[in-house]
């Protein structure tokens, strides 16, 4: 059976980049700039409150873990009352890893009272944005302890520097990802894939879409799959993505069209890439594309 959450995350091609623990003591605050490529981090003793612009701040625990695929600005401090002005942090200027002894928040001395480890990836897919939009800006999960394992191992390699090093962060990361994804994926989650993942007939509407782009779906026909009616499999599955099928079936083959395009060296041509995506014509495909990326196929698949 076709796994879309683990097509999406193909796709997106995460890559890992950089972890550090972070420790705070007494009375402090700190304010991140927006970043944009995805962040994590994992609670390893303590808690403090993780506020995320736009949402009710978070408690975060021993053994909690939190990922923001495009993290947004947010503000992070500990339990004691915090100073009226946070610290700003530039997240596009930290400091490379720098071993065991990490970034210190608060009080300089004596034993922290709370560490987390933190550390952030990158997606290498061309189309990250679009695929980003289809997951939750904030991932909370309490209680997996795969997770932390998980993150702890991505720290371990971090620092060990061994031979094969990049691909084996580059792995670990996809599972972490994937982990903390399917973790979340409750009917209660945010508007995207994974709620709709978890509304059984909404499912099977996106299972086809990913599993065959090549086939001409309609609202009509993909509500017969799911046993609905089409108003209310059209109604169902707006309020579980975030958008209407159509325009959810148009972001997939468009991502699945640039990649084909980008990553074939010119081996597969644009009438295959329509076929694949399901477009009857190469023109009527190279005006959906235009029309949706802002190039034709042929510059964008020559493009660096």
């Amino acid at each position: 059976m076709v796994d879309p959450l683990a097509q999406v995350i193909a796709l997106l091609r995460p890559r890992a980049v950089f972890s550090k623990v972070i420790s705070g003591a007494g009375a402090w605050a700190v304010r991140y700039g927006e970043f944009g490529s995805p962040s994590f981090c994992t609670m390893l003793e303590g808690q403090c409150v993780l506020a995320v612009a736009g949402q009710e701040p978070v408690t975060l625990e021993a053994g909690d873990f939190v990922l923001m695929p495009a993290t947004p600005g947010f503000t992070l401090s500990g339990m004691e009352q915090p100073p009226a002005q946070p610290v700003f942090m530039d997240p596009h200027r930290l400091s490379p890893p720098d071993g065991e002894h990490g970034l210190r928040h608060g009080t300089p001395d004596g034993p922290p009272d709370m560490r987390m480890l933190g550390g952030y990836f990158e997606f290498d897919s061309p189309d990250a944005a679009l695929l980003v939009s289809l997951l939750p800006d904030l991932l909370h999960v309490r209680g997996v302890e795969r997770l932390p394992t998980l993150v702890q191992l991505v720290r371990q390699e971090c620092l060990a520097m061994l031979p094969g090093r990049d691909l084996v962060l580059d792995r670990l990361v996809e599972l972490l990802l994937i982990e903390a994804l399917r973790s979340s994926g409750e009917a209660g989650a945010p508007p995207g894939l994974l709620r709709g993942l978890a509304d059984a007939r909404v499912a099977v509407g996106l299972r086809l879409m990913h599993s065959a782009p090549e086939q001409s779906w309609t609202v009509d026909a993909l509500a017969r799959e799911a046993a609905l009616s089409r108003s209310t499999f059209f109604e169902r599955f707006l309020r579980a993505v975030g958008v209407p099928p159509m325009e959810y079936l148009l972001a997939w083959r468009m991502a699945l069209a640039k990649n084909l395009l980008r990553g074939s060296d010119g081996r597969i041509g644009i009438d295959e890439v329509a076929a694949r995506v399901g477009y009857s014509s190469a023109s009527t495909f190279s005006t959906a594309f235009s029309r949706h990326v802002g190039l034709a196929p042929g510059r964008y698949a020559r493009q660096p």
